[in-house]
């Protein structure tokens, strides 16, 4: 659990990538995505599972040091295939910046998942996939499990498959609110699902403006053409950062406490997302604002 939500980790956008095609990391990373994800699970075939892991480990062993993200999607640990992954990469020795657990549906997982990656002797930070009827409804408690948490990550695909509903806002908002209220509870951050319709980027760009407003930090993408859309729509407007700057200032040189400015009560959650948001502008300013 965070201690000091808006402190987290930046994923504006998380970019997917099947470990069976290696050659895709690179321009992954070229994207300026804020986050790569090498998958094991969705999209890979059964029959190259073993091969994408290899692969992966292969990936994470060779590596430098990136502005993004890594992060490592396993399969179910509720399977033998993600309890062969979990096996595998504690043997293997190499450490992804992140892991996404999917299908997660109680704490349970949680836990058993740190025992089998105590030999890697440091905790790894946890993606949490939130994404069947049941993981839904113990998102408090999932979200809150371990520190180790880092996000939750609504699923939508393969939630809607569990419920037989569509995939659809209205169908799913209770949901996608269920899960982004638990993150706020635990103090991690939450991201949302994919959007599959690729060439839609209107539609792309006005779900990523809805799930920001709910309170999600971040959006999954499926392919490179997606990325700078969803950074945009979760990244700061001009005008949201001076005030985040006006904000805090103001705070910190009254240190701390609640203020007014501008006629406007501040209090500590408004100084939290204020920061949040210099840092997204921070970074931002580095990259020379792409996707603004």
């Amino acid at each position: 659990m965070a201690t000091e939500p808006g402190d987290e980790r930046i994923r504006r956008s998380l970019l997917f990538v099947p470990a069976v095609r290696p050659d895709r990391y690179p321009k992954a990373l070229a994207t300026g995505a804020d986050a790569v994800c090498l998958d094991l699970e969705d999209g890979v075939a059964f029959a190259a599972k073993e091969t994408a892991r290899e692969q992966a480990f292969a990936l994470l062993a060779g590596r430098e040091p990136t502005v993004a993200e890594v992060s490592l999607r396993i399969n179910d640990v509720k399977t033998e295939l993600g309890r062969s992954d979990l096996a595998a990469l504690a043997a293997a020795g190499v450490r992804p910046d992140a892991l996404m657990l999917p299908k997660v549906a109680g704490a349970g997982e949680i836990r058993e998942v740190e025992a089998a990656l105590a030999s890697l002797g440091a905790a790894l930070p946890l993606i949490v996939q939130l994404e069947t009827a049941a993981g839904v409804l113990a998102a408090e408690e999932i979200a809150a499990a371990s520190p180790n948490v880092s996000a939750v990550f609504f699923g939508a695909i393969d939630l809607s498959a569990d419920l037989g509903c569509a995939v659809e806002w209205e169908a799913l908002l209770y949901a996608r609110s269920r899960v982004v209220l638990a993150a706020g509870a635990a103090g991690v951050s939450a991201l949302d699902s994919p959007f599959m319709d690729v060439p839609a980027v209107e539609a792309l760009a006005d779900e990523s403006r809805r799930v920001r407003r709910l309170g999600f930090a971040g959006k999954a993408a499926i392919h490179p053409t997606q990325v700078p859309v969803i950074q945009q729509a979760f990244s700061p407007s001009d005008e949201e950062l001076a005030w985040a700057r006006k904000i805090v200032a103001a705070y910190e040189s009254q240190q701390g406490g609640v203020l007014l400015v501008d006629g406007r009560l501040i209090e500590r959650p408004v100084i939290r997302a204020a920061r949040r948001n210099l840092r997204i502008g921070a970074r931002l300013a580095g990259e020379g604002a792409p996707g603004r």
